[in-house]
């Protein structure tokens, strides 16, 4: 399954720079609140990933065998296969106009969605490359979470480097498509996991200026809200895209 995008559709309003961030202005609730609704997200993906891998009525759902004996996708596989990536544009695109219990509606079923499309992994690969990755990706991400909240070195351009750099990588993807070389998909798996690891300390210095723009300028609980869930958001697609890259790295799959 190929890498969803980041949509950062954060109100500027609320972020502060590194400068004007008063002291003890940091809101540990809105982080709190951030993290929160991702561990949910990914709690309500990996068990629709799990029951759409494991029950056969499920499976028959979204899989089926082709003439060829190959197994392929039903007509709702596919719908599930490119429906997270609507839901991250209608959330992104359509931000400052969705009241928070929409975005909340539309944030869980996201994460129902993508986990449906994920029981193609749960499929593939076994039990223990699944729990290796998971384990990986958590160490990962929480050491990058803690260094992008702790550390005092704006990383705003080394943002933008990292952008540019996931742009690359899905254009690489796109051409990998007509060239199927193993190579440079191998190479863009390694560059990816280099990505998503530095955007996920990117995200969180991010996420931990607007809790300073909550706080500091009293933002309504209802735009609260909204900035936590697409935080959320973002974080999770930082979390999911760098497990799937290493399992497609380091994976061994099933017989």
């Amino acid at each position: 399954m190929d890498n969803i995008n980041q949509q950062h559709q954060f109100s500027n309003y609320t972020v502060l720079d590194s400068h004007q961030i008063p002291a003890g202005a940091i809101s540990k609730k809105f982080m709190a609140s951030v993290f929160g609704w991702m561990f949910l997200a990914l709690a309500v993906s990996t068990t629709m990933a799990f029951l759409f891998a494991t029950n056969a009525d499920l499976i028959q759902m979204l899989y089926q065998v082709g003439p060829n004996g190959r197994l392929g996708m039903t007509g709702l596989g596919m719908a599930v296969i490119f429906a997270p990536l609507a839901f991250v544009l209608i959330m992104g695109l359509g931000y400052s106009r969705l009241s928070s219990p929409v975005l909340t509606v539309l944030f869980v079923l996201f994460a129902a969605i993508m986990g449906m499309s994920l029981s193609s992994v749960v499929m593939i690969y076994t039990a223990g490359s699944l729990a290796g990755g998971f384990a990986a990706a958590s160490v990962m991400f929480g050491i990058m979470a803690v260094m992008g909240y702790t550390t005092e070195k704006d990383l705003t351009n080394f943002g933008s480097i990292l952008t540019m750099g996931l742009i690359g990588i899905i254009v690489a993807g796109m051409i990998n498509l007509f060239l199927h070389s193993e190579m440079l998909d191998y190479i863009r798996s390694f560059v990816g996991v280099a990505i998503f690891t530095g955007l996920t300390a990117y995200d969180v210095q991010k996420l931990k200026r607007i809790g300073a723009g909550v706080e500091f300028q009293g933002v309504s609980a209802n735009d609260t809200r909204k900035l936590a869930l697409m935080g959320a958001l973002n974080l999770y697609l930082d979390f999911v895209n760098l497990f799937l890259l290493l399992l497609r790295l380091f994976g061994n799959r099933k017989n």
